[in-house]
């Protein structure tokens, strides 16, 4: 049995909001929080100053913003939008230790920063939030030790750990099992060009999740004028390069609409989500096709991309392994169907902010729901659910779940709402406009 964080007290809960009638919204989601991060790595290596707009404006970009501060990097907020986005000027500096960074629960830090951090003179020294210290950061410390980087991490594979950075990193091949996390290869591509002899990452082990994450980032190098040779799904190489400087604009975050589009299935009625990219590479934009699968009506215009529904869901038999991020909001959803699901390829999900399999299983089953974990995802048969506290493991996308389902059920409370503020700024406020009406245009 999954077994919570700590006992809820009523201060700790969130009452989700129930749909009175159908929804009719038009909605502005912040940047992407796989892009934002990308990018302010990028711009710290870059050979000159650059400027980042639409940038999230949330923990996960404020402790990566924060890391590249204590290295010696300028990072300046020069602008605000009423969206949760910055802009910001950053300006990359020599980079020199003591420094003790703080990684939060973001995976995008724990994993990016400390490739980047070899590259400075001095102690390093990364830790974060107790539940982070279970996640794999392993692969990370084992690739840069093979590739000439002292690190000392007691040999327990986890946070914290301490690099002893001499301002280089040799470079040269390496090989990781990347089966856990895409991220473990994109932290290592992001800073090679730096790296004396580049880098030739092998993946070794089960297929890469997540592999739309590894192609935003061989994008993003690209626009920096720096190229990534592939060989097949395994195999990736960077030769020594300058990072070439540029200003950018971050897309609004996919992942993060993707609760809100779900509302218009579960309430009825329709939900735009504003500049909707035409192409990219967020795995978010799945959402298209896995809710017209479920029963949505999905269309763009102009504005954006909207997602109508009815009320009524249809279960779903689908493989997530290129999508994990979005089985929370497709697991509520399937709690509410009208038939049965099943979500595949995302065992990687237990090494995320908390095993969401297990978490999404035991929160689910707690209303009343009917859901197995299975060796490489769930199995959820939709039951009539009753009232009751939804627990967030200090996850920001569990925390999601329970609102989209209190759509529904009436009674549902959210145990620590403000996780959310891990990439989604004001989520209560947002949420609460959407169901009252405040968001419609």
């Amino acid at each position: 049995m999954m077994t919570t964080t700590e006992n809820a007290t009523t201060a700790d809960l969130w009452p989700a909001p129930m749909a009175t009638g159908p929804l009719d919204a038009i909605v502005s989601v912040p940047g992407s929080k796989s892009a934002s991060n990308r990018a302010l790595i990028l711009a710290a290596l870059a050979d000159g100053p650059s400027t980042i707009s639409g940038l999230l404006d949330a923990r996960d970009t404020q402790l990566m913003m924060a890391g590249l501060r204590l290295l010696g990097n300028e990072v300046h907020v020069i602008a605000r939008d009423d969206v949760g986005n910055v802009t910001v000027n950053v300006i990359p500096h020599f980079m020199r230790g003591p420094a003790s960074i703080d990684v939060g629960l973001a995976g995008t830090v724990m994993r990016f920063l400390p490739p980047l951090a070899a590259l400075a003179h001095g102690e390093i020294t990364f830790d974060g939030d107790a539940h982070a210290r279970r996640r794999p950061v392993a692969t990370v410390i084992e690739s840069l030790k093979d590739l000439g980087v002292k690190i000392y991490d007691r040999g327990t594979g986890r946070l914290p750990f301490m690099i002893e950075a001499t301002g280089e990193v040799t470079g040269g091949e390496v090989w990781v099992d990347a089966s856990k996390s895409s991220q473990f290869v994109s932290g290592l591509l992001l800073s090679a060009a730096r790296f004396n002899a580049g880098v030739t990452v092998h993946h070794v082990g089960e297929p890469i999740p997540s592999m739309p994450h590894i192609d935003m980032t061989i994008t993003m190098l690209a626009e920096h004028g720096v190229t990534v040779r592939r060989d097949g799904e395994s195999v990736w190489h960077i030769d020594p390069h300058d990072i070439t400087a540029l200003d950018r604009h971050i897309e609004p975050d996919l992942s993060n609409a993707g609760p809100f589009v779900a509302a218009a299935m579960v309430a009825g009625g329709s939900v735009t989500i504003r500049d909707w990219p035409v192409r990219t590479t967020q795995a978010g934009d799945a959402l298209r096709d896995l809710l017209g699968r479920m029963g949505a009506v999905v269309t763009r215009s102009d504005t954006g991309v909207t997602v109508t529904g009815t009320g009524i869901i249809n279960g779903i038999d689908a493989d997530l392994s290129d999508v994990g991020e979005l089985t929370p909001t497709i697991a509520a959803l399937a709690a509410l169907a009208d038939s049965p699901s099943r979500l595949s390829g995302i065992a990687h999900l237990r090494g995320h902010e908390t095993d969401r399999l297990a978490a999404l299983t035991a929160e689910i089953n707690g209303l009343g729901g009917d859901v197995d974990e299975t060796d490489d995802g769930l199995v959820i048969r939709p039951r009539t659910l009753h009232a009751g506290t939804f627990h967030t493991y200090s996850d920001h996308r569990m925390a999601t779940a329970g609102a989209i389902i209190g759509l529904r059920v009436a009674g549902v409370e959210v145990e620590d709402i403000s996780t959310t503020g891990k990439t989604m700024p004001e989520f209560p406020k947002r949420w609460l406009d959407l169901v009252d009406g405040s968001a419609r245009v």
